[in-house]
């Protein structure tokens, strides 16, 4: 099988080009993902990266992973900056392998014609001594997909549609360049009215090499194999059919032919024809959007109690949390929670007005920063926003979260789902936030009690 290296420039303490909040190692590693999905979804190929996340790669060890990997094709995914606009692509400008020039042509050509629509200028395809691609000892590329620091090609980079057609072109053209073959196309499933379907999966696996390895094996045996993703409790696996059936007791032989080589874990799923449409999953847990029910007041006497110093920003969250439908009482203690009740005792700085810690990863990487308070305030809801939602920012509302357009839109509908994702590894992040609302919560009944016996005891003075 084409073992293939992407390899996400920068990453970690290595920003790349800067420009405004924005940084290119974030768009670099999202291309990055994103080629492998189309690559992994529509190809019979293995895809190795260099980094999956947001973490510091030498550039030596990215050429020696590959090497050690005995990769076919290694290819650089880049953003540009200093002046300019466009596309461009590059090859090693010394000795390199007789197909290398090819290989570029071709995906570059595929590149460019996705981009024409956008209006993308061609900067050509080119050749440089680049480190990446001079130690490397395959087929190596390197592409500059825009410029950070152009006004219009920052708009088409923040745009999710332009960076996936960018995407699934690279990967089109690498299949073409390498000759990848396309995956075998889904099994039919049953149409309404014509009855049940047995499927045969000869696996069900968590890891996708894991299913891989199992394909190999049957289509050594001369059965077809198919891979198929689903989601079972929360958990993805990787499933391998085999086969599928209108009749069960050819499934059933299939299931017994498997076990004559050595799979016993092999079983049948049924499937036939629904008797109502599927129910959208339900969102289980304490929303991250909804309405606040805590008062400003309250909430700055909570924060003042542990930080006198502390500023009032309460109003703000509610104002702003209203206005995107979010639970602003609850934002405001996961800036508690992440600013250690805004003494900023960690990276970020009290000038950043980074409530969330928007943008920050480890120590030397102190985030991004906003110009004022407020500022700092919507862009901890925008954010929250793009987690638990897929809708659009609201009506006459300009974007200012940075990072907004890196978030998986939607995959945190409820504070503990924002477990390893706002903070890695964050186990309990979701909970620790919830633990200080509920102090907040607490805070407001004692409050209120307090005026309920104070209330109560003005009324026997009156008696």
């Amino acid at each position: 099988m084409v073992t293939v290296v992407l390899d996400p420039g920068h990453g970690g303490s290595d920003s790349g080009a800067v420009y405004k909040q924005y940084k290119e190692k974030d768009f670099n590693l999202k291309v990055a993902l994103m080629v492998r999905e189309f690559l992994l979804e529509s190809y019979v190929v293995n895809v190795l990266m260099t980094r999956t996340k947001d973490q510091t790669v030498s550039l030596k060890a990215r050429t020696d992973f590959a090497n050690e990997k005995n990769a076919d094709f290694f290819f650089s995914i880049h953003h540009n900056a200093a002046g300019g606009t466009g596309f461009e692509s590059y090859i090693y400008n010394g000795t390199i392998p007789s197909a290398t020039k090819e290989i570029q042509g071709i995906i570059h050509k595929e590149i460019v014609f996705t981009t024409d629509q956008y209006k993308v200028f061609n900067r050509g395809q080119k050749r440089a001594n680049f480190y990446v691609l001079r130690n490397t000892r395959m087929n190596a590329l390197l592409i500059e997909v825009l410029f950070i620091d152009n006004e219009r090609d920052l708009q088409l980079m923040l745009n999710d549609k332009f960076l996936r057609d960018v995407a699934k072109a690279a990967a089109t053209g690498v299949a073409k360049a390498l000759n990848l073959p396309q995956k075998p196309k889904p099994q039919p499933q049953p149409q309404p009215g014509t009855g049940t379907l047995y499927k045969v999966i000869a696996g069900s696996f968590k890891e996708e090499e894991n299913a891989e390895q199992r394909a190999k094996t049957l289509q050594s045996n001369k059965i077809e194999a198919y891979i198929y993703p689903i989601v079972i409790n929360g958990t993805r696996f990787y499933r391998v059919q085999a086969g599928a059936f209108s009749q069960k007791e050819n499934a059933e032989e299939l299931v017994a032919r498997l076990r004559t080589i050595g799979i016993g874990d092999a079983f049948i799923v049924t499937e036939g024809e629904p008797s109502e449409p599927p129910k959208p999953e339900p969102v289980v847990g304490f929303t991250i959007t909804g309405s606040s029910v805590l008062t400003a007041e309250t909430m700055n006497d909570f924060v003042k109690r542990v930080n006198p110093q502390a500023p009032a920003l309460a109003q703000l969250y509610l104002n702003i949390g209203n206005l995107y439908g979010i639970r602003g009482d609850t934002a405001l203690a996961q800036a508690i929670h992440e600013t250690n009740y805004f003494r900023f005792t960690g990276t970020v700085k009290p000038e950043q007005n980074n409530y969330a810690g928007i943008g920050t990863t480890d120590a030397n990487t102190p985030g991004a920063s906003f110009a004022t308070p407020r500022e700092g305030v919507l862009a901890h809801i925008q954010h929250l926003y793009a987690y638990a939602t897929k809708e659009k920012l609201p009506e006459g509302q300009v974007l200012v979260d940075p990072r907004f357009n890196l978030v998986a839109r939607g995959s945190a509908p409820t504070w503990i789902k924002l477990n390893g994702k706002w903070a890695v590894p964050g186990t309990t992040y979701g909970q620790q936030i919830l633990t200080i609302y509920e102090k907040m919560v607490n805070a407001e009944i004692d409050a209120a009690n307090k005026l309920i016996d104070d209330l109560e005891k003005t009324k026997q003075q009156l008696q």
